[in-house]
């Protein structure tokens, strides 16, 4: 079982380079959105693969819709390029080489005989501040969300994290004059 990934906990930040080498920690990546953040079982994998195709679509609606999305794979700098360029994928990727994120969250493959360094393939989602909100086991490939479960799920995050989500409710309209009368004031 893994450890550290339960919802309500504060995953650690960590910090990995991305596949040009540049270092990046968790929470620089996140800011005050949420994160979807892909625990990679490795760049080997055609369901990693698979997954990462399905998660395009998903990264187009991000920009508009506050919300980040990092993968990290158990892989070098390389391997972790190739498996970002060859999905179509641009978000930011990061090597985990030495295995630091798989050893913290126990999540070693280890059933995988050929691939030493393969991870349990986890999707984590994350609330500002890194709180872990849902996580997916993906050891099988049903156990990895779709699109539309993580729209669904990020739809009742924000609705709980972001007091203006509907903006037609008295404390909203009353919240957002106040921030007026303090700007015209200030």
């Amino acid at each position: 079982m893994s450890k550290n990934l339960e919802p309500g906990m504060v995953l650690p930040d960590f910090e990995l380079p991305d596949d040009n080498g540049d270092l990046h920690r968790l929470s620089e990546l996140q800011g005050d959105n949420c994160l979807v953040l892909m625990l990679g079982r490795g760049e080997h994998c055609p369901r990693e693969r698979q997954q990462h195709k399905e998660m395009v679509k998903f990264h187009e609606w991000c920009p508009v819709a506050f919300t980040e999305v990092v993968t990290i794979l158990p892989n070098d700098l390389h391997d972790t390029y190739k498996l970002r360029i060859s999905t179509g994928a641009h978000w930011t990727f990061l090597a985990d080489a030495g295995l630091e994120v798989q050893e913290a969250l126990d999540i070693n493959e280890y059933t995988d005989l050929h691939h030493a360094s393969a991870g349990v393939p986890h999707t984590v989602i994350l609330s500002p501040g890194l709180r872990i909100e849902k996580v997916y086991v993906g050891y099988w490939f049903w156990g990895r969300p779709t699109i539309y479960q993580l729209w669904a799920d990020l739809q009742e995050i924000h609705r709980r994290i972001k007091p203006d989500y509907d903006p037609t409710t008295p404390q909203a309209r009353a919240a957002w004059e106040r921030a007026r009368a303090a700007t015209v004031t200030a």
